[in-house]
């Protein structure tokens, strides 16, 4: 798909991942909105790189676990791009809780997780839906990430929304098609990240100790892979991943 003259929403967008996809869509041509919760100056800043890049672009608040507060941000990309052609699921919340301290993930944690991580990229889709199927060329990205194809991360309530929203990938690739098409990038570790600096040091190391390649994800990597799938016509259902060459993931990609 030609991207220039696309609008996009990048939910998440005020931090490091969500601001270098911002950026990298804008490059293709697209017009930008970006959310955030609280961090209204990471918005800020996404918005001028669109912005650098020539691209229109709007900042909303949105809180993925209130179902008001997806409706209202998602009519005001709507109103002020005129449309949303591509919806990229990047927000996401996790904290750090090492996998056999099961006492420590109590259910206001677990609801807290799997709310913003699953059932709101599921409600964005929903609510999107006739605004990305109306050219026939939508896209959703849903941003994963490696801890959702294998047991570890920053705790089992965040390893289980990324699995879920993995399969939630398939199921709106069936749903939605043949009007959109529905892909997940999954990444490893992403060094100095908030999400990063959450994750325990022994899950931290280990991510580093298994890269094949000596390094592991980077930002750009996430976004080039999130616009290329975007620009792919005959891909849909599919996950990337982008970790450095873990092995245990490489049976998934």
């Amino acid at each position: 798909m030609e991207l220039t003259g696309r609008t996009a929403l990048v939910t998440g967008g005020s931090g490091d991942i969500g601001g270098a996809v911002a950026a990298a869509l804008a490059r293709a041509g697209c017009d930008v909105a970006v959310s955030y919760v609280g961090n209204r100056e990471g918005a800020d800043e996404a918005v001028r790189a669109v912005e650098g890049h020539g691209r229109r672009s709007v900042a909303v608040r949105l809180d993925q676990r209130e179902e008001a507060s997806i409706d209202d941000a998602s009519a005001a990309v709507v109103d002020g791009l005129g449309g949303c052609d591509i919806l990229v699921n990047n927000a996401a919340w996790n904290i750090g809780i090492p996998f056999p301290n099961l006492d420590e993930l109590d259910g206001d944690t677990w609801d807290r997780v799997l709310e913003t991580n699953l059932r709101g990229p599921f409600l964005l889709a929903r609510r999107l839906a006739p605004h990305l199927s109306s050219s026939g060329e939508g896209r959703i990205i849903n941003i994963s990430s490696v801890g959702g194809l294998a047991p570890g991360s920053s705790s089992i309530a965040y390893s289980c929304s990324k699995a879920g929203l993995i399969h939630l990938t398939h199921c709106l690739a069936v749903a939605m098609a043949p009007d959109v098409s529905v892909n997940c990038v999954a990444p490893g570790l992403v060094e100095g990240t908030r999400m990063a600096n959450r994750l325990p040091d022994a899950v931290a190391e280990g991510a580093r100790r298994g890269a094949v390649l000596g390094k592991v994800g980077s930002a750009d990597d996430i976004a080039a892979a999130t616009v290329m799938l975007c620009e792919a016509e005959t891909i849909t259902g599919q996950t990337i991943v982008v970790d450095g060459g873990m092995p245990q993931a490489m049976n998934f990609g």
